[in-house]
């Protein structure tokens, strides 16, 4: 689920509502513009803000009167199964009202809220109240086979007809329902694949685990269809599977992470040697699968340790495709699938834009809440602000580049999360391309196996650019001036280029006390094919504290003011100046 959308309506609502981003990860705190600055994302109108949050699934939570949050989504009310959460919280603190989506983590979510703020969640459920439990929201893992039967069962448990409970669920035993041995309406607990019966509500645990192995590259599709075969084939049910699970080895297996996408389930790996301990359990043991991946059966071998101990059985022995295996056990008790063996590990590098907050795209905010470390610039990671709270940091000083991607991609080969903060967008002038350079230099088997993303923020050229107004309208590049990496001979050939194109130039890192004639340098290049007059934009601590931007020319930009947390957009000989506005046109009143 997204990360909850927190609404305040005004300033004596702000110290509850950053109370509560503090409590829920990944939640975002939204406030009138009046508030900007003090908020995550303003909004010129609450009403629509609160509509477009529940109408993207974000949980909603308002620290303002009920009416104000149910007249905002009553247009967009559907399907009850389908909604997201609705919590409105008073502002003393003192209650949590779950509107919408009870049991879909609405009750939890008011229930958790008003245990942190010593108020009361007004929970009005009635299978919650006097059940104590609510049949259509089972504990994490378990699933309904099909979840028509609840109202039924539910109505008759709340009338006191009696309904039998058959198989093992603690959850269902320990509430106060008196459960008869037989009855005609039932609650099943099982891992096999039902029939259909509108008396009877069927729950599946997870207790499955389905072991793959394959050859190197073996398609999704020829993967999952002898999964599917396997289970149908002993009549069981996918919704009862806890993990899809292989050796380490195959920890980059496009088809065993599509499989256990497909059924909703981690995909968890383990070593050799975890396998190896399973040989003696093994209905045969494979040479190949030694030569290939240090033990004698990867399929079996990881159900088995997924399923655990010697009470775990091998429902479903080694079955093959052409280039899979698969096999299926049955653990003895529910697995919680993030204690198997280890995820694969991830990397994000994640562009935080200049330094606003309300300049973070959602995917970063998203990516920071779900990474268990994060790594990079110590000054970034300050800027990533509450987006980083309770996360473990890893700061590194400013030319520890390399120390720090290393850093960060060993521990994703781990099988941690990781977010390797980089400003503005990652992939310009950013961490991105020393991350993919060293993974291809490194040729590390644990690198090469890690899951690598790349998620863009906003520039700082794009950041100056909508400051200045349009400065790169037409075509542009931009140019770093930082000789650390560069020759000085190529930055100069590719500025002379750029010149000679007529290109609005961007230029990074224009001035340092070790170069400080460089930026000079760089306006007489292009001084040669443009006039002193051209307009150049300069911009200062983008997004932060003590921003400045102004309006400069090309003749005086040498005797500028201008540092490494500049940057500077030279104009092209088109580039006009309106009053405070610069602009670049594309030339549709010259056609």
């Amino acid at each position: 689920m997204p990360g909850a959308a927190i609404f305040v309506l005004g300033p004596s609502g702000l110290a509850l509502g950053r109370r509560l981003r503090a409590l829920l990860p990944g939640a975002r705190l939204s406030g009138p513009a009046a508030l900007a600055g003090e908020c995550d994302e303003t909004y010129a109108g609450a009403t629509a803000a609160i509509a477009a949050a529940f109408a993207a699934g974000r949980p909603v939570i308002g620290v303002c009167a009920s009416g104000i949050l149910i007249r905002a989504v009553a247009p967009l009310l559907a399907d009850k199964r389908d909604e997201p959460p609705v919590v409105a919280v008073a502002e003393d603190g003192s209650a949590a009202v779950p509107l919408l989506g009870g049991h879909h983590g609405g009750n939890a979510l008011a229930r958790r809220i008003a245990a942190a703020l010593g108020g009361a969640a007004a929970i009005t459920t009635a299978g919650d109240l006097r059940l104590g439990i609510a049949l259509d929201e089972p504990p994490p893992g378990w699933k309904l086979a099909e979840p028509a039967p609840v109202k039924r069962i539910a109505a008759a448990l709340l009338a006191g007809e009696p309904v039998a409970l058959c198989g093992e669920a603690p959850w269902l035993r320990a509430a106060p329902v008196a459960w008869a041995e037989t009855a005609r309406l039932k609650i099943v607990v099982s891992e096999r694949a039902p029939a259909p019966d509108p008396d009877t509500l069927v729950y599946h645990p997870p207790v499955l685990a389905v072991g793959i192995g394959c050859a190197r590259g073996c398609p999704a599709e020829e993967i999952a269809a002898l999964a599917h075969d396997s289970l149908a084939g002993a009549g069981l049910a996918p919704a009862a599977v806890a993990a899809v699970v292989s050796v380490e080895l195959k920890s980059d297996e496009p088809g065993i992470h599509a499989l256990a996408a497909a059924w909703g389930v981690p995909a968890r790996f383990f070593s050799a040697a975890r396998l190896l301990e399973e040989t003696p359990r093994l209905t045969e043991r494979s040479a190949a699968a030694f030569r290939a991946a240090g033990c004698w059966g990867v399929a079996e071998g990881a159900a088995l340790a997924a399923a655990g101990g010697p009470a775990a059985t091998l429902v479903v022995a080694k079955r093959r495709s052409a280039g899979a295996t698969c096999a299926v056990a049955r653990a003895a008790a529910p697995l919680d699938a993030q204690t198997l063996g280890r995820a694969r590990g991830r990397l994000a590098v994640v562009g935080i834009g200049p330094g606003d907050a309300a300049w973070r795209t959602p995917e970063a905010e998203a990516e920071l809440a779900a990474a268990d470390e994060v790594v990079g610039l110590t000054r970034y990671l300050d800027l990533a602000g509450s987006a980083i709270a309770g996360k473990t940091r890893h700061g590194f000083a400013i030319g520890e580049e390399e120390a720090r991607a290393r850093l960060a991609l060993d521990h994703a080969a781990a099988g941690r999360r990781v977010a390797l903060v980089s400003s503005g967008d990652a992939g310009i002038y950013g961490m991105a391309a020393l991350v993919c350079e060293l993974i291809e230099r490194g040729r590390r088997p644990e690198w090469d196996r890690v899951e690598l993303a790349v998620l863009p923020g906003i520039s700082a050229m794009q950041a100056a650019a909508a400051r200045a107004g349009a400065p790169l309208g037409h075509d542009f590049c931009a140019v770093s001036l930082s000789d650390l990496l560069t020759p000085w001979a190529a930055i100069r050939a590719r500025l002379e280029a750029a010149a000679a194109g007529d290109f609005v130039v961007a230029l990074y890192n224009p001035r340092s006390a070790r170069r400080a004639a460089r930026l000079g340098e760089a306006a007489a290049i292009l001084l040669t094919r443009r006039a002193p007059e051209t307009p150049v934009f300069i911009a200062r601590n983008l997004g932060r504290a003590g921003e400045s931007c102004r309006i400069a020319t090309l003749g005086g930009l040498a005797g500028e003011a201008v540092d490494m947390l500049s940057l500077v957009i030279v104009g092209n000989s088109q580039t006009r100046r309106d009053g405070a506005r610069l602009y670049t046109p594309r030339g549709y009143f010259a056609r």
